[in-house]
C-alpha cells in the first residue's frame, strides 16, 4: 500500500532522527537523511502549504483527520512522550531551519542538551512544535506552543488550562467539542502525573471563581486517572476515565455564570436549570462523536447516587459505569476542596470523611476504599500547583504509607455543611 505524501514524510523524518543517532554531525548519511526529510516536507507543501500534525500516543493526526495507515507508527508514541503533541510547518521553512529542528527534537528524545556550538541567536520561525497548542481563528499555534530552546521538560498547567477554556468558548459560540484537543490535555496530564517515573496528582488551585469550571475539569481528570490506575486499569481505561473526568461537567457552560457563581443558597428555578447540566453535557459529547460514548455516560450519570437518588432522576432503578462512581467520588473531593463562593474549602481529612460516611448509599464501596487508600497512600504526591508554577515531583517519603491524612494547603476553621449542588 502507497503512503499519503504526509505518511511519506513522516516516516523520512522519523528516518533522519534515526540517522542521525548513528552519525556524527556532517556525516554524509546524515545530511542526506535530512535532505531527504526536508525533500518530502517541500513536496508536501506545494500542495498543503499549511502542515500541522498532532501525535497523541498511537495516533497520528493530520489537520483534523486521523493517518489510519500510521496506526502502528511507534514514533507518535515517542514523541509525545517528548512533549512534541503538536507538530506546526509554515511554507517558509529552510534547510537550516529542519536541521535545527531535527537536533533540537533528538535532544527533547534522548533527554541530551542542545550542543551550545550550534545554539542559533535566533529562533527558526517557520517551525512550532509543544505538548499544547490552542489554536485560534487564524489556525496558527499560541506563542507558548514554539519551539523551545533546551531539551528540559518542564511541566506547567498553563497551557491544559487555557485550552480548556478555549473549548468551552467553542462549544458556547460554536456548539462544537473539540474532541482533539480534550484527548492531548489528558495524555499532557497524564505525562505531567508521571514525571521521574513516580506518579504525582497535579491539582490546580483556584484563582478566581469564574475560573471553576476549567479548574474543576482539570482536577476531576486527573484525580479519576490516578484512581483508575490505583485500581490497577490499563492505560487504555485510565485515559478513557480521564477524558470522561475532563469533559463530566461540559452541560455547565450552558448554565448562566450568575447561578454558577451565586454566593448564596440557589432558588428552585436556579436549581432546576443546575440540574439541567449532566443531561446538556452528555448531549453535547453524543452529538460530537459517538465514539466518546463513556464520557457521555459519566457526563450524564454523575450526580447520580448508588441508591439512585441524586439527578437526572431515572424511572427504572440501574446501576451507573464504573467510570461514573469513579468520578463522581473524584469530583465530589475536589468540589469540597476548593473555596466556592456559597462555602469555604474542607480540609482533605473532613472530605475524606464525608465521602466515607456516604458509602453504600451515595458512593460504591469498592471505590471508596479505593479513593481512600490513594489518598492515604499518595497523600504526598498531591502537589497543589497555579497555571504557572512548574511541577517537580515530591520527594518519596517511605514512611507515607503509615502516616494518617493531613489537612490540606485550603484547610479553613469551620466550614458549612456542603449544599447539594456543592460540585
Amino acid at each position: 500500500m502507497s503512503l499519503s505524501p504526509p505518511a511519506l514524510f513522516l516516516t523520512n523524518f522519523a528516518q533522519a532522527l534515526s540517522t542521525m543517532v548513528l552519525y556524527r554531525d556532517g556525516h554524509p548519511a546524515r545530511e542526506r537523511a535530512t535532505d531527504k526529510a526536508f525533500n518530502r516536507l517541500k513536496e508536501l507543501q506545494l500542495k498543503d502549504p499549511h502542515n500541522l500534525y498532532s501525535f497523541l500516543g498511537t495516533e497520528v493526526v493530520y489537520g483534523n483527520v486521523s493517518m489510519r495507515e500510521l496506526s502502528d507508527w511507534d514514533w507518535g508514541t515517542r514523541l509525545a512522550n517528548a512533549g512534541v503533541q503538536r507538530l506546526e510547518f509554515a511554507s517558509n521553512v529552510t534547510r537550516e531551519d529542519f536541521e535545527f529542528f531535527l537536533t533540537e527534537v533528538l535532544a527533547r528524545l534522548t533527554m541530551q542538551a542542545v550542543d551550545s556550538t550550534i545554539v542559533r541567536t535566533e529562533r527558526p520561525t517557520g517551525i512550532k512544535f509543544g505538548a499544547i497548542g490552542v489554536r485560534g481563528e487564524t489556525g496558527t499555534l499560541r506563542p507558548e506552543a514554539q519551539m523551545l530552546r533546551t531539551a528540559t521538560i518542564a511541566y506547567t498547567l498553563g497551557e491544559e488550562a487555557d485550552t480548556i477554556r478555549w473549548m468551552h468558548e467553542e462549544v458556547m459560540t460554536k456548539g462544537e467539542l473539540p474532541l482533539m484537543e480534550a484527548e492531548t490535555v489528558v495524555r499532557s496530564l497524564s505525562m505531567a502525573m508521571h514525571g521521574d517515573n513516580q506518579i504525582v496528582i497535579p491539582l490546580l488551585q483556584l484563582r478566581e471563581f469564574d475560573e471553576y469550571t476549567t479548574t474543576h475539569s482539570l482536577n476531576v481528570s486527573v484525580l479519576s486517572m490516578a484512581l483508575a490506575e490505583f485500581m490497577g486499569m490499563g492505560a487504555k481505561d485510565v485515559r478513557s476515565f480521564g477524558v470522561a473526568g475532563l469533559l463530566h461537567d461540559l452541560g455547565k457552560v450552558r448554565i448562566p455564570k450568575e447561578i454558577l457563581n451565586k454566593p448564596g443558597k440557589l432558588s428552585d428555578a436556579e436549581f432546576a436549570i443546575m440540574r439541567r447540566h449532566p443531561v446538556d453535557g452528555a448531549k453535547i459529547i453524543v452529538e460530537s462523536d459517538r465514539q466518546l460514548d463513556i464520557a457521555a455516560i459519566v457526563a450524564y450519570e454523575h450526580h447520580i447516587m448508588l441508591n439512585g437518588g441524586g439527578y437526572p432522576s431515572m424511572r427504572f432503578r440501574r446501576d451507573c459505569h464504573q467510570a461514573s462512581k469513579i468520578v463522581h467520588v473524584c469530583d465530589v473531593y475536589d468540589a469540597l476542596r476548593t473555596n466556592r463562593p456559597y462555602r469555604e474549602a474542607w480540609d482533605a481529612e473532613r472530605v475524606v470523611s464525608h465521602i466515607q460516611k456516604g458509602t453504600g448509599h451515595d458512593f460504591d464501596p469498592d471505590v471508596v476504599k479505593a479513593f481512600t487508600g490513594m489518598i492515604n497512600t499518595w497523600e504526598k504526591r498531591v502537589a497543589v500547583v497555579d497555571e504557572s508554577m512548574e511541577l517537580k515531583t515530591p520527594t518519596p517519603d517511605p514512611h507515607e504509607d503509615r502516616k494518617p491524612i493531613a489537612p490540606g494547603a485550603a484547610e479553613t476553621a469551620t466550614p458549612a455543611a456542603p449544599p447539594s449542588n456543592a460540585s
